[in-house]
C-alpha cells in the first residue's frame, strides 16, 4: 500500500483540488471548480464538520478529494445537519484505496448525507455504501397552465422585499442566502402570511431555459400558488421548472419522468421532496 493520508480540505489545498476535479469532470474547467471553493469559503459549516470536504494525498500531493457541503437546517422546532457529497474524484491508480476518502467523509452518525446528481454508473457504489433512493425521478412542469385565472389576490415578489403579513424569518434567511447565489428567490403572498420558493435557473441540454425548484416550505404550497409562480418565472424567460417527484404531481401541468436525476440519502433524517436548499444545485449551479 502506498504512503496515503486522509484530511480535511484547508485553504492552502484549493489549487491542488480544482486542478484535481479539472482532470476528473472535463466538462469543468478548473475556473469553475475555482469559483466553487471561494462560495464555500464564505459559509461556515456546522461545528465538527468540514468547511470543503476530505482529501487524499500520496508524499504531499493530492490524488483524491470529496467536496461536502455541510449545513443546519431549521424547520420549526427542530433542526436538521446535512452534508451534500457534491462532487468525488480519485486518481486511478489509486482507486483501490478510495473507501479510505469515503469512510472519513461518511463518519458522523448523527449527520443525514446527500448524494442528489449521482451518475448512473455509480447508483450500485453507493447504495452499496448505504444510501437509500428518496426520490425516482422528475415533474416537467408548466406552472403557466395552472389556474390562469386562480389565486386572487396572492403577489409574488423577490426575497428582498419584506412581507407585509406574517412570514418565518428563517425562510427569509434562507430566501435572501440563495438569491445571493444567482438563485430565483419570492415570496409568495396571500392577505394572511407569504410562503419561500427558490428557484435555479439552468438550462436543459444547453438550450432551454427552466427553473429547478430548489426549496419550499412545503410541495404542496407550490401546486397552491403554481399560477402566480408560473407566470412570475415565465417573464423571466422560465416557463418550465423542473420540480422533484416519485410520480405525477396531481395538480400540475407537466409530465413525470422516472429515473430521471434521481437522488439518495444516508443517515437519521429522510429529505422531503421540495428541498435541495444549501445542495451543490444551489450553491454552485451544477
Amino acid at each position: 500500500m502506498p504512503s496515503l493520508r486522509c484530511r480535511q480540505i484547508g485553504e492552502a489545498d484549493i489549487a491542488a483540488v480544482a486542478a484535481l476535479f479539472a482532470r476528473g469532470f472535463p466538462h469543468r474547467n478548473r475556473g469553475f471548480w475555482l469559483r466553487a471553493f471561494a462560495r464555500l469559503t464564505r459559509r461556515e459549516p456546522p461545528p465538527g464538520l468540514p468547511k470543503y470536504g476530505y482529501l487524499m494525498e500520496s508524499d504531499g500531493i493530492a490524488v483524491g478529494a470529496i467536496l461536502v457541503i455541510c449545513t443546519s437546517m431549521r424547520e420549526g422546532n427542530a433542526t436538521t445537519t446535512r452534508c451534500n457529497l457534491s462532487s468525488w474524484y480519485v486518481e486511478p491508480q489509486f482507486r483501490a484505496y478510495a473507501t479510505l476518502l469515503v469512510s472519513q467523509a461518511l463518519r458522523h452518525k448523527d449527520v443525514t448525507y446527500l448524494n442528489v446528481s449521482p451518475a448512473p454508473h455509480t447508483e450500485p457504489i453507493i447504495e452499496a455504501q448505504g444510501f437509500a433512493r428518496y426520490c425516482d425521478g422528475i415533474f416537467v412542469a408548466v406552472p403557466l397552465l395552472n389556474a390562469v385565472f386562480g389565486n386572487a389576490g396572492v403577489k409574488v415578489f423577490a426575497a428582498h422585499q419584506e412581507p407585509a403579513v406574517d412570514f418565518d424569518p428563517d425562510h427569509w434567511d434562507v430566501l435572501r442566502q440563495h438569491a445571493a447565489h444567482g438563485c430565483i428567490s419570492l415570496w409568495c403572498a396571500t392577505a394572511e402570511r407569504a410562503y419561500p420558493f427558490v428557484f435555479r435557473p439552468r438550462l436543459v441540454r444547453a438550450v432551454l431555459p427552466c427553473a429547478q425548484l430548489i426549496y419550499c416550505a412545503d410541495r404542496d404550497d407550490f401546486v397552491r400558488f403554481a399560477g402566480p409562480i408560473g407566470r412570475y418565472l415565465a417573464l423571466r424567460a422560465r416557463a418550465v421548472v423542473i420540480v422533484d417527484a416519485n410520480g405525477p404531481i396531481p395538480g400540475l401541468v407537466g409530465l413525470y419522468r422516472r429515473g430521471s436525476m434521481p437522488k439518495y440519502f444516508k443517515g437519521p433524517q429522510r429529505p422531503r421532496l421540495g428541498d435541495l436548499a444549501y445542495t451543490e444545485y444551489a450553491l454552485l449551479g451544477v
